[in-house]
């Protein structure tokens, strides 16, 4: 085919492009004295385009230094081609499979991947050094591809580390797989910006030009972003670096931008605009790095509340945690226990509880005896009972933790008082006995006197308030003081009827 075949060829099939993607979405969010940084490279001998060596390398290297006081949080390995996908790799010798993939469809007759891998246990044993990635033997450098400029591969880590020497840190690692022609609009969503000062945003994209820039523009809350001379402002995604400050990344960017002019104190959010009137740009990766110093409260329950036979109190332990937070939890902080939504009992926070802090407590709540015996309890920090709170969180979604439980009813042995006093102060007025109205339910009651007279007779609905119902003194008197004995017959199989005494005073 003719250089002027080729060159038609590769502006016809851009120009009845469509695209087909995952959207760009929040993976994980790191909260301390945290930054990150990204190494990477291509696996394209040269840039693609009409005139190019479609060869792909079978391997590529690059260095991570990290300072001495840097220390590994999470790595994260990206890799991605043109062709429906390979998702086993190596690096430095150690096979990789993809954790999750991403794909993008430029028309039928090209597809293009890319995949994710947690490598953190991996550098974390590597540490500093080359790393070196291989075995991408599922690329596609066809005709398709290589006619239209559209064959490529590579890869590229990031590293968050801590360095106690840095602010308190939010960093939101995003990603999926969209892209251009003509224009992409993504949204950064759970943003907390406190302060703009050395605010800054990063990208990791695929297949970017250095020598295909038509109507090409990046622009973050409607500014138009730059950093020359790498990136220049109509040439965002051109084969550079900003972490080696150097170009020949063919057809891949690890780019990194200032964002404090862009961004304003109290945004949640960003909106990221990308327009390319010609160019194919997969962007796969997005990170930010804010200064926050916010808490994060979150709540754990004991695996079991604590239940006692017969009674409707239970006892519940709960640990109030600030773990991926960069500020203490403030003491008094609101605490909420909830049946069906309906709020049942409330406690605070009784101390400060800073950065990586756990504080562990203890309530006995009082069941309502409208309440089944088996529920769940809801409990939420930061809450004060109508659902709102009184602290500004990292996350305001992570606040509750949920509990089954039952009280103790089946197993547990009846409980027989040894006396009454039917005076009517609502105090031991009639026999109680915990535990055998609402288990054994055909149950029959026998008091006698000291004689061995039956003087009542009783039931689940009919139960001893000192009173006779058999013998002469039925009636409405109060039999007198002194020791009575009973017989219960609890009427289930396996229980044998209970005797005893009972003594009856006013």
């Amino acid at each position: 085919m003719s250089a002027l075949a080729r060159l038609f060829f590769y502006c016809f099939v851009f120009s009845a492009s469509k695209n087909f993607a995952q959207s760009i979405a929040l993976f994980e969010q790191h909260n301390g004295r945290y930054d990150y940084t990204a190494l990477g490279n291509t696996l394209n001998l040269i840039e693609n385009g009409v005139y190019s060596d479609c060869s792909i390398l079978e391997s590529s290297s690059a260095e991570l230094n990290l300072l001495a006081d840097q220390t590994v949080v999470a790595a994260y390995l990206y890799w991605a081609g043109s062709g429906t996908g390979d998702f086993e790799t190596t690096l430095n010798g150690f096979s990789i499979n993809a954790d999750r993939i991403f794909t993008h469809s430029l028309d039928s007759n090209r597809q293009f991947f890319a995949a994710f891998s947690d490598i953190t246990e991996l550098v974390l044993s590597q540490g500093n050094g080359l790393y070196t990635l291989s075995d991408l033997n599922q690329i596609n450098t066809s005709e398709a591809y290589c006619l239209s400029g559209t064959n490529f591969a590579g890869w590229a880590m990031v590293i968050i580390y801590e360095d106690l020497n840095l602010p308190l840190n939010q960093i939101n690692v995003y990603d999926g797989l969209q892209a251009v022609p003509n224009s992409i609009n993504i949204t950064l969503e759970n943003l907390n910006v406190l302060d703009v000062e050395g605010a800054k945003i990063g990208f990791i994209a695929w297949e970017g030009d250095v020598s295909l820039s038509v109507n090409e523009s990046l622009r973050m809350n409607g500014y138009l972003l730059s950093n020359p001379p790498l990136n220049p402002a109509n040439n965002a995604f051109n084969g550079s670096n900003s972490f080696t400050a150097s170009f020949g990344m063919h057809n891949m960017d690890i780019d990194v931008y200032d964002i404090q002019n862009t961004i304003n104190i109290g945004d949640s959010y960003a909106s990221i605009e990308l327009t390319s009137g010609q160019d194919l740009v997969m962007v796969n990766n997005i990170i930010t790095v804010l200064n926050s110093q916010l808490p994060d409260a979150t709540i754990q329950l004991a695996d079991k509340a604590d239940t006692t036979c017969f009674s409707r109190t239970i006892g519940l332990e709960y640990s109030i945690l600030n773990a991926n937070s960069t500020d203490d939890l403030p003491m008094g902080t609101p605490i909420a226990f909830y049946i069906e939504n309906s709020l049942i009992a409330q406690s605070v926070t009784h101390q400060i509880i800073p950065i990586g802090g756990i504080a562990t407590d203890y309530i006995e709540i009082e069941i309502d005896d409208s309440v089944a015996e088996a529920f769940e309890i809801v409990a939420v920090v930061d809450d004060l009972g109508d659902g709102s709170g009184i602290v500004t969180e990292i996350s305001e979604t992570n606040n509750s933790a949920t509990i089954e439980v039952e009280l103790s009813v089946e197993g547990c042995d009846i409980v027989i008082p040894q006396g009454l006093s039917p005076n009517g102060d609502g105090i031991n007025d009639i026999f109680d006995i915990q535990g055998l109205y609402d288990v054994f339910t055909n149950h029959k009651l026998h008091i006698y006197n000291r004689y061995g007279t039956l003087i009542f007779e009783g039931d689940n609905n009919n139960k001893w308030n000192g009173k006779s119902n058999r013998g002469s003194n039925t009636g409405s008197e109060t039999a007198p003081v002194g020791t009575y004995f009973y017989v219960l017959y609890l009427n289930e199989t396996d229980y044998k009827p209970r005797s005893g005494w009972v003594y009856l005073n006013y």
